[in-house]
């Protein structure tokens, strides 16, 4: 048996309300539950439509522990895919500034671009989309190229 694909992510979050009006109408995902016009009630649920779920969201409130700073075991981001060109990264870095979301860096890593925000409660998040030509099946060299800075 083996891995088929990443199935879904769930973030423990102080206030679902909070994240799930991030995630659904900044980064614009599919909210599938609650549906439209009610109350979360502890969680929240999000789907491209590729499967039935891929963010669940649940809520631990305001006295929950902070994500720690700096170098610790645990996740470091999640990479969500948000177009296909550069100007879909631009539009988005739009939206984002609208929203008031402050992008925390930028990167090119050759197979993909990437722009780097943090959600409500600190979880780091890769929006990226994949470069065009760039055939890293046929050289998987050029996963671990090496970062250069992103210019949009």
């Amino acid at each position: 048996m083996t891995v088929r694909e990443l199935g879904h992510l769930v973030l423990y979050v102080r206030d679902v309300g909070r994240s799930a009006s991030f995630y659904r109408d900044v980064l614009g995902w599919r909210q599938i539950m609650p549906e439209a016009g009610e109350t979360p009630r502890g969680v929240a649920a999000f789907s491209s439509g590729r499967t039935h779920h891929e963010l669940l969201l649940i809520e631990v409130g305001a006295d929950a522990t902070a994500i720690p700073p700096g170098r610790r075991v645990g996740m470091y981001h999640f990479g969500l895919n948000v177009g296909e060109t550069d100007d879909d990264l631009r539009a988005m870095v739009k939206v984002l500034g609208e929203a008031g979301a402050t992008i925390a860096g930028a990167s090119d890593h050759t197979v993909t671009h990437s722009l780097y925000i943090e959600d409500p409660d600190g979880n780091e998040i890769e929006l990226y989309v994949d470069v065009p030509g760039v055939d890293w099946k046929a050289n998987p060299s050029l996963i671990g190229a090496p970062v250069r800075p992103l210019t949009l």
